[in-house]
């Protein structure tokens, strides 16, 4: 296959980690945690206080207080002891001890991943997501050992597994996009979907340079690039941040993404001289000109599959060229706070998720948070109500 040359990019390498924390959850799937140390809680997220280690000695070890909970094994789960006193399935003492389960956590405390990136304006979550998660993804993506398998086009992406969900509500992730964003209601601006990119040809249309949604600099030509956020206006508070949840081992070779980290503060879009969004759409560009900039000025993010990148969406980058016989997988989401509008209509995604077998696969909890983050809502005189596409209306402006 005749591939394009290798590119001159920087390469920031983020390695598999030899450790992770636990997350200890209820039946209903909320965390289990401690702020003082003194006593334990429920959260519905998960920051320091819900994070905890594994001992040799067959304890859970709270880091951010040092508590320690006895282990006494019960099938697939845990009952818990604190003090001498059984865990309860409200995290307080009982005499009916409740079967929480451990979930693959983190690889560092979230305060640290937090630090991060409010400094550089990314971070990245290494291998955070849980292998059976990742397994289901490559499956459903037909990547890995799965590349022989063929893409089920027939049934929508939520209704073929959990994983995408599960990956969607992961709360780390979600913890850090409310801080970085000054904001606890947060959403998808579009549906959860599947970014496959294929072997290059070397001719293809690629993409170019911009800065994702709701900025968009870079990519809105025709009409002015200062529809939605106009450059220069953002202040030091961001709009949005991309969730780049890495399917596959993303490298320089698959066509991980291409950055200029650190360009979040410009508040403004990429050069025309790097091949911007809006050029590099018309057809045959690429073929004629060659990629878009590739040199050193520019940063490729290698990191490990079910590693999770976040990067304030003002951040110029372009995706990869895939320059390997394999298929690279990832899932794409922009989050941005619940007061933007969404950058496409979630609803009917999420009402045939409601209707179809998934959904009751998934703990109460992270039901309650995909559909935070899926249901767009207006508050008003007459109460909540779920915002939709009006196809009535539509039609008579596309008329």
């Amino acid at each position: 296959m005749d591939h394009s040359e290798l590119g001159r990019e920087r390469i920031v390498r983020i390695e598999p980690p030899d450790h992770h924390f636990t997350l200890l959850r209820n039946e209903d799937g909320d965390y289990l945690g401690s702020e003082d140390g003194d006593r334990l809680q429920l959260y519905n997220y998960v920051d320091d206080k819900a994070v905890w280690n594994r001992t040799a000695s067959d304890t859970f070890q709270h880091p951010a207080t040092g508590v320690e909970l006895n282990i006494d094994r019960n099938g697939n789960g845990h009952l818990l002891s604190h003090k001498g006193a059984k865990v309860g399935v409200d995290a307080n003492p009982s005499e009916e001890p409740a079967k929480y389960t451990a979930h693959h956590g983190p690889a560092l405390m979230p305060s640290d991943y937090l630090a991060t990136f409010k400094e550089n304006g990314w971070v990245c979550l290494a291998s955070v997501l849980s292998p059976n998660i990742v397994d289901e993804l490559e499956r459903v993506s037909c990547c890995g050992r799965w590349s022989e398998r063929d893409y089920d086009r027939e049934t929508p992406l939520l209704n073929q597994t959990d994983a995408v969900a599960r990956a969607s509500v992961e709360p780390v992730s979600l913890w850090l996009i409310r801080q970085y964003l000054s904001s606890e209601e947060i959403r998808l601006a579009h549906s959860p979907g599947l970014a496959v990119l294929t072997p290059d040809d070397g001719k293809r249309d690629v993409q170019g340079w911009h800065s994702d949604f709701p900025y968009l600099w870079g990519i809105t030509r025709k009409r002015g690039d200062d529809q939605r956020i106009p450059k220069g206006m953002s202040g030091d508070i961001s709009m949005g941040v991309q969730r780049n949840i890495c399917v596959s081992e993303f490298t320089r070779e698959n066509g991980a993404t291409c950055f200029k980290l650190g360009t979040h503060v410009l508040n403004s879009g990429p050069p025309e001289e790097w091949g911007t969004g809006s050029i590099y759409a018309q057809r045959g560009h690429r073929e004629a000109h060659g990629l878009p900039y590739d040199g050193p000025e520019a940063d490729i993010i290698e990191a490990p599959g079910g590693s999770i990148i976040l990067y304030d969406a003002r951040t110029w980058h372009r995706a990869g060229v895939n320059r390997t016989d394999q298929r690279r997988a990832a899932i794409l989401q922009a989050m941005t706070p619940s007061f933007l509008m969404p950058f496409g209509d979630t609803s009917i995604a999420y009402k045939q998720f409601m209707k179809g077998p998934i959904i009751d696969q998934l703990l109460k909890r992270d039901q309650t948070a995909f559909a935070e983050l899926m249901v767009h809502k207006v508050i008003g005189p007459g109460g909540m109500g779920a915002i939709t596409v009006d196809k009535e209306l539509t039609e008579l402006f596309q008329a």
